[in-house]
């Protein structure tokens, strides 16, 4: 009984540990795996702003290719630049040895990111990076203070700075809680385009975390119609044998 209970907190745990994500509140990324356009965009913003750093280690080009309707030759063209074949796995060119050196920690793979993170904890995170002096990177992020990572995005968003409200405790003391992020410097997109570009990103790293995704939604969907209309034929069976019997 012991081991049961310890198991389902351990499937908890991520849930609770997003609960209390500094006390943010996520944004709904509204992700829409079913919309290959996005899926597109989301691709070609990962390998410009996000394989520099990070690898996808766990999914192949091709695979990507088939699945967003992309051929072998615009895979070489619009998403290959680091001289890999369509059929290598989503590596990322930098040395982990040097990542490790310049960032303090090699930046993880992102695989598998959406599964352990979530959607809206990403689409969150990309967009709340605000200037900060202090930090090594000059910014920092208010989903995930002290991060490491730059903000590989702000050439699109632009910069931010964060707002922060002062809290007064019974006993006089004060603190700060964030309030609100404010744009400092425009980007080369207006929010509106940030926002659709961020959840194109956010859609791909959850279709890369599951590729089979949908097909698998609509496999069960398949098999629950399909349970559902054995039923029906087996109760009306049940009832033909039995209805003489007393």
């Amino acid at each position: 009984m012991k081991a049961i209970v310890c198991a389902f907190l351990l499937v908890l745990l991520p849930v609770f540990a997003h609960a209390q994500d500094q006390g943010i509140k996520l944004e709904s990324a509204n992700v829409d795996l079913s919309n290959t356009a996005s899926l597109q965009r989301g691709a070609k913003f990962f390998v410009n702003y996000c394989m520099g750093c990070h690898s996808a280690q766990y999914v192949r080009y091709n695979r990507v290719g088939r699945d967003l309707g992309l051929n072998d030759a615009q895979l070489q063209s619009y998403l290959i630049f680091t001289g890999s074949k369509v059929t290598d796995t989503m590596v990322s060119a930098m040395p982990p040895a040097d990542a490790q050196k310049w960032f303090s920690v090699a930046p993880p793979d992102l695989s598998l990111e959406s599964r352990s993170r979530g959607a809206d904890w990403i689409y969150t995170y990309l967009k709340s990076f605000y200037l900060d002096p202090k930090s090594g990177t000059g910014v920092n992020n208010v989903v995930f203070p002290k991060v490491s990572m730059p903000d590989v995005l702000w050439e699109l968003q632009g910069t931010q700075k964060a707002l922060f409200s002062t809290i007064k405790n019974p006993d006089g003391s004060t603190y700060q809680v964030f309030d609100h992020l404010e744009l400092v410097t425009s980007g080369k997109l207006t929010p509106e385009q940030f926002d659709r570009a961020d959840r194109d990103i956010t859609s791909f790293l959850v279709y890369i975390g599951d590729p089979v995704m949908l097909k698998s939604r609509d496999l069960g969907l398949r098999v629950i119609g399909f349970l559902i209309i054995f039923f029906v034929f087996a109760y009306l069976l049940k009832r033909e044998i039995w209805k003489k019997i007393h």
